[in-house]
């Protein structure tokens, strides 16, 4: 079998007919590939719809477990693929049409342990129609996509596209299997860590120019809710995520490794604790967790930012914001007065 394609589920009943439309319109043969949805103990009508779709399709496997969360999900889903290579895709996301068969092929022609390819995301609006998007896709142009130069993961990360998120680039499974690595379960964004493991790892990967993969933005999303004790669940999982690249650094300086990566890695490091003091402003937190959390980061050098500016984050917010969140005692400063200002803001929007 050619390809896994892992889906958790949970809450997704809105969304989740578009996204297996869309894995089934990639012209992949029914034979050689499989669809594992994992059912993460979702309370609304999920379940009922992708098993409507399983009873219809024979390459759609439902597994059902208690809610774990995402991470968990996915790793289900790798205990029980059987593919030749693995792709996660997000259950409020979609694929545009034939491009998977285009991204498998690649991979073997190439004998490639990962393969990255575009990713757009969208804000979920209700005037909003896939089925527009993917008939414009269809009518686009139909030359073959350029593929990159094929390289090992260090010079990957270096100097091609590199984003955290699982959902933009494929495995092979055997390679994913050998490095024993998994995703952080009970944790947000813990597709940072495991991104970078599998990738640092790789000694053929390359990227695909192909538009493949649509992410939804959706109001009440992981990162777009506010609840106060999500919200503040979030800026400390940034904040974990930031400290499991510290090791991955660490390991590299000590190995001499390309400088170029490194000097990426820390970038992405430090967005995420760029992200995470963003969000503190418009927190419930206290200022002494503030300050504990702040001091975790100047303890792993992923602060002050003096590594955030250059090829990924170069706009003048960052420039600005930077300059601004210099130091501890600045940022403080700054918190101390907007933090009262967006907690008397959303109480007045209660």
């Amino acid at each position: 079998m050619r390809l896994s394609i892992i889906i958790p589920v949970y809450n997704v009943e809105k969304y989740v007919a578009e996204c297996l439309d869309s894995v089934l319109n990639q012209g992949l043969d029914v034979n050689n590939h499989e669809i594992i949805v994992i059912n993460d103990g979702s309370p609304d009508g999920s379940l009922e719809i992708v098993e409507s779709y399983a009873e219809k399709h024979q390459q759609i496997k439902v597994i059902s477990k208690e809610n774990g969360g995402l991470s968990s999900a996915r790793n289900c889903g790798i205990e029980h693929a059987v593919g030749k290579y693995i792709y996660f895709l997000d259950s409020d996301d979609f694929l545009l049409p034939n491009c998977l068969n285009t991204i498998v092929d690649t991979c073997e022609n190439y004998d490639l342990e990962v393969l990255t390819f575009w990713s757009e995301r969208f804000i979920s609006l209700p005037s909003f129609d896939a089925a527009t998007l993917i008939d414009q896709k269809n009518q686009a142009s139909t030359k073959a996509p350029q593929l990159s130069e094929i390289v090992s993961g260090e010079d990957y990360v270096a100097n091609l596209p590199y984003r955290n998120e699982a959902w933009w680039y494929v495995i092979n499974r055997k390679f994913l299997d050998g490095l024993g690595i998994e995703f952080e379960e009970g944790r947000f964004l813990e597709d940072a860590a495991f991104t970078l493991g599998v990738f640092l790892k790789a000694k053929k990967m390359a990227h695909l120019h192909l538009d493949a993969h649509r992410y939804r933005e959706t109001p009440g999303s992981i990162l777009t809710n506010r609840e106060p004790s999500h919200y503040n669940k979030l800026i400390r999982d940034m904040q974990n995520a930031a400290l499991a690249f510290d090791p991955i650094l660490k390991n590299l300086e000590n190995k001499t490794s390309n400088p170029i990566c490194i000097a990426r890695i820390k970038a992405k490091q430090q967005s995420l604790v760029f992200f995470s003091m963003m969000r503190m402003l418009k927190s419930t937190m206290s200022i002494e967790e503030v300050k504990l959390r702040m001091n975790e980061m100047t303890a792993i050098e992923a602060f002050p930012l003096d590594s955030l500016l250059g090829k990924d984050y170069n706009g003048l917010t960052y420039q600005v914001m930077v300059r601004l969140f210099k130091t501890e005692p600045r940022f403080y400063f700054f918190f101390r007065i907007a933090n009262p200002i967006f907690k008397l803001k959303n109480k007045i929007l209660k």
